[in-house]
């Protein structure tokens, strides 16, 4: 796949994901990519009129608990987050669809970039995701499934998606190691365990999304950090989890000590993501998704392509 365009459907594969019709993949096939834990596509609404993303589940994801982890995500919410707009009613054929803008996956970004993100953009990152996680973690919500794949990268900042794909891959109490579509690097050591999700979770997600912005590994050496990023992530990553920093500790550590003062955390995230915040080859994948997905003839659909 060229690095920074989307990949068709195979001819095999389902054209229709509920009542949409598939324009492209979101994220790559190849190797050399960290596992993704959902199915991701572009898609169009049979009339044309809605872009979406929509997400199914992988084989071995039992569809019920994921529609489920959908439904609940709905109350995940904030300005760095894809809200869940629409849930298929049925677990035979689960799906859950997010508005669509122009994203790369995070690992896409990298693969773009041509390597890892300047400091600048791994501190921008960061502060945007604490304040989602923030605010969640003092509503009594964990997000349970970040990792690079979970993280989604706009012109305008990240987008937060794959809710609960680690509750997804196996009930509260059973090993979580070696299923489908888990990054290893990102679960925290309890969760792993079977442990129920916790925001100490999340944030050792967070330190693991850091980690690979900026070394292109979820579980990096301490020497191939950023000098001054390094003790925050290592942090973040360690296998005690009251160790761990807290969501509201880290909106103070990571943005720059330059950084103007702001009123609101909101305002020093968005400060943090002014124009220039990615890379430029970035933004010109950004640019030419959307010229692609605009382009997109959408063929009428027939019975036998309603795979699902």
């Amino acid at each position: 796949m060229e690095r920074g365009r989307t990949e068709r459907p195979s001819g095999n594969g389902p054209r229709r994901i509920g009542p949409f019709q598939l324009i492209t993949r979101l994220d790559p096939t190849g190797p050399g990519f960290p596992p993704v834990p959902e199915h991701r596509f572009i898609a169009r609404s049979a009339d044309g009129d809605r872009t979406v993303l929509v997400s199914a589940p992988l084989d071995g994801i039992e569809p019920g608990r994921f529609l489920f982890e959908a439904q609940a995500a709905r109350g995940f919410g904030g300005p760095w987050v894809l809200p869940v707009v629409e849930v298929s009613q049925t677990p035979a054929a689960a799906w859950y669809a997010t508005p669509y803008l122009p994203v790369l996956p995070l690992p896409v970004a990298l693969a773009v970039h041509g390597g890892p993100l300047p400091e600048h953009t791994v501190r921008a990152l960061g502060t945007a995701l604490a304040d989602t996680l923030a605010a969640a973690h003092a509503a009594g919500v964990t997000h349970a499934g970040l990792s690079p794949a979970a993280v989604l990268l706009a012109w305008d900042g990240p987008r937060l998606t794959c809710y609960g794909s680690v509750r997804a891959a196996a009930p509260d109490g059973e090993q979580r190691g070696g299923r489908p579509g888990l990054e290893p690097g990102s679960l925290a050591p309890e969760a792993a365990a079977g442990g129920r999700p916790r925001p100490p979770g999340d944030i050792h997600g967070l330190g693991a999304v850091l980690a690979y912005a900026a070394t292109g590994h979820t579980v990096p050496d301490r020497a191939e950090l950023p000098e001054s990023l390094g003790p925050l992530i290592s942090r973040c990553l360690s296998r005690d989890a009251a160790a761990r920093p807290t969501a509201s500790e880290l909106l103070h550590a990571l943005p720059p000590a330059s950084s103007a003062p702001s009123a609101t955390v909101l305002d020093s995230a968005a400060s943090l993501l002014s124009p220039g915040w990615l890379p430029g080859r970035v933004v010109a994948a950004l640019a030419r998704q959307s010229a692609q997905v605009l382009a997109a003839e959408i063929r009428q659909p027939t019975t036998a392509s309603r795979t699902r």
